[in-house]
């Protein structure tokens, strides 16, 4: 894995913008020894007792292991021994504890109202509403209906790069949240928590920032609410929009069992399939008909004999949604909804021409015609990015976060999302976190953990770490250009062009 650098421009050692600690977090408690492990560590009954001793214990504030290489310690009494970015990450990680109880009611106000995709208006208020009342006020600029109606984009900026100035241009982060949920069992996949997530980590950014004593690095904090991930790709809507153009980073993270800073998600492409043959009476004269149902599990059964021949990261799912009205009538309809997955983009075309062929094959064979119909958009396969995801690893065991092996991370199940699409457009990060239960995702069992009280620690400890990784890239050019390097390296090896670019 590459490492994240910590080469800084200016002085040897020295984070653009950071020559001098911030005086007002010297005499806080972010200077005070383990107030990272503070950050990090649960309050109260949260966290149940069987599980705060399988938790790493995080390396207290003053360890050495805290101060990278090449990274200047701050002069002074209390915060004698930590770097200028060390102390910025510690006020992030205090800003999003202020904000825990706001946090938590976003959270639950998404959860207790579950929506569908494209038509989470309710979620959309909620959000648009949290960022235009948060102190102080007007402090974020929120375009509601965001070239989607349930979308939106909430940007911060330094007041000093507000003003027009010679400046270069300005790094954009981006902080995505999701908020749809699924038919009958609501927040089973835990999107509200994504959105707090988002929403949390640009908050510790922003936080950290403003106690800068002179301005920071030009940059902007942008949050994107991102619609329809279980169905129909929002944020694909929204690359094809524009909205991803000028983003440089882009940071999400997801609920899941485990922690892992990346899962293979896959490629996926769904059709709907349609036979269409003719109707007969079954008993009298079924000699006169073409049985659609035939054709159905026809290609059903095609499909099943072909798994033989598929390479075992491939993944063939479907249902027959329309069989026929009564058994005495042949049927003249039938339609199956199919979804394929594959590890890469460049391997799901060639899954998919070999399934297409079994639907023509069951149409000829039962003198049936087809049709096939993709749907609005596949969801592309999520590029790693090993420089990106190695700096938030390192974030998150600072907060005590214990992740999966790198071998359990590259070679573990996975599904598919729209987020992989954001990848061959701008450098991103994907990472999964545990809400403390072992319920599986889109199940009943997910959706109460998804709202419980014990999920706002793991949720706002995520939050942490990639308020912290953001700062990483704001503070270390180095890095920001290996994860560029990584981008540019991965889509080379999927044979795509950015055509955002």
């Amino acid at each position: 894995m590459l490492a994240a650098a910590s080469v800084s421009r200016g002085a040897p050692g020295a984070a653009p913008g950071l020559e001098a600690a911030p005086r007002e977090l010297c005499g806080r408690r972010a200077c005070s020894a383990g107030v990272l492990e503070a950050a990090g560590r649960v309050r109260g009954p949260l966290l149940p007792a069987a599980e705060r001793g399988s938790e790493r214990a995080p390396r207290a504030a003053g360890s050495s292991s805290m101060r990278p290489a090449g990274e200047r310690s701050v002069e002074g009494d209390a915060c004698d021994g930590r770097s200028e970015l060390e102390l910025l990450k510690l006020r992030a990680a205090e800003c999003i504890d202020e904000a825990a109880e706001r946090l938590g009611a976003l959270s639950r106000a998404i959860w207790s109202q579950p929506e569908l995709a494209y038509e989470e208006h309710h979620a959309h208020r909620v959000l648009t509403h949290f960022f235009e009342l948060e102190p102080p006020a007007a402090s974020w600029a929120v375009q509601p209906h965001y070239q989607l109606p349930t979308a939106f984009r909430a940007q911060w900026e330094p007041p000093e790069a507000q003003a027009p100035s010679a400046a270069p241009r300005p790094l954009h982060l981006g902080f995505l949240c999701e908020y749809d949920a699924l038919p009958g069992i609501g927040h089973a996949c835990g999107h509200n928590l994504i959105a707090e997530v988002g929403a949390a980590a640009a908050l510790g950014v922003r936080g950290a920032l403003e106690g800068l004593p002179r301005p920071p690095p030009p940059v902007k904090v942008i949050v994107l609410g991102t619609p329809a991930e279980e169905d129909g790709g929002g944020k694909i809507d929204l690359i094809e929009a524009g909205a991803f153009t000028n983003l440089d980073v882009v940071f999400m993270a997801h609920p899941s069992q485990e922690n892992a800073a990346y899962l293979p998600d896959m490629a996926e492409h769904d059709v709907t399939v349609k036979y269409y043959g003719k109707a007969s009476h079954s008993a009298a004269y079924p000699w006169e008909g073409l049985n659609a149902l035939d054709a159905a599990v026809l290609a059903y059964n095609n499909l099943s004999v072909f798994r033989q021949q598929m390479k075992p990261t491939w993944r063939v799912h479907g249902i027959i949604k329309n069989g026929g009205v009564k058994p005495n009538i042949i049927p003249s309809y039938s339609e199956l909804i199919y979804y394929f997955r594959a590890p890469s983009m460049k391997e799901l075309q060639v899954l998919t021409k070999k399934a297409e062929d079994c639907f023509r094959a069951a149409a000829l064979a039962s003198g049936c015609t087809v049709e096939i119909k993709s749907g609005a958009h596949d969801y592309y396969n999520v590029l790693p990015n090993k420089s990106l995801w190695k700096a938030y690893m390192e974030n998150g065991r600072k907060l005590g976060i214990e992740f999966i092996s790198e071998d359990t991370m590259l070679n573990g199940p996975s599904g598919s999302t729209d987020f992989g699409n954001v990848t061959f457009v701008v450098p991103g990060i994907h990472p999964y976190f545990h809400i403390g239960s072992n319920a599986l995702n889109h199940t009943e069992q997910y959706t109460e953990a998804a709202g419980s009280q014990e999920a706002q620690f793991y949720a706002l400890r995520t939050a942490k770490a990639l308020a912290m990784t953001a700062l990483d890239v704001i503070f270390k050019p180095e890095l920001l250009e290996r994860i560029r390097e990584d981008f540019k390296l991965k889509l080379q090896e999927e044979q795509f062009v950015n055509a955002v670019e």
